[in-house]
């Protein structure tokens, strides 16, 4: 079982930056894929950015260019550095871990943590 827990969330003014973690208990390969999601109240959950236990990070092209997503050498947390922060960027951020467990894909959430950006 895996249990992700995500900090760093806040109130920011735009063009301000906010750096969020999420760590994972619980056992995480490699071959993992971490990352970043987001969700405003009447619409869909959206990806922000994920990382794979090899760097290769894939982001939102609403994000491109202001937020960076890392994972720590130890594979067990993963961060998301968002800089130029804009009112739009307001939503619930949860962290999300994907991966094989005992032959099937297992999908894991965080509680989530509020980003709110004003203008």
């Amino acid at each position: 079982q895996v249990q992700l827990a995500e900090s760093g969330g806040g109130l920011v003014q735009a063009g301000g930056s906010l750096r969020l973690s999420c760590a994972a208990s619980g056992i995480i390969f490699r071959s993992d894929v971490m990352g970043w999601y987001r969700q405003v109240p009447g619409k869909q959950r959206e990806l922000v950015a994920t990382i794979t236990g090899g760097g290769i990070t894939n982001y939102a092209d609403s994000v491109k260019g202001r937020f960076t997503i890392s994972r720590d050498s130890a594979m067990n947390t993963v961060y998301l550095q968002m800089n130029s922060l804009k009112p739009e960027d307001t939503a619930v951020y949860y962290c999300n871990t994907k991966g094989l467990r005992g032959g099937e894909l297992s999908n894991y959430w965080g509680q989530g943590t509020q980003v709110t950006v004003s203008s």
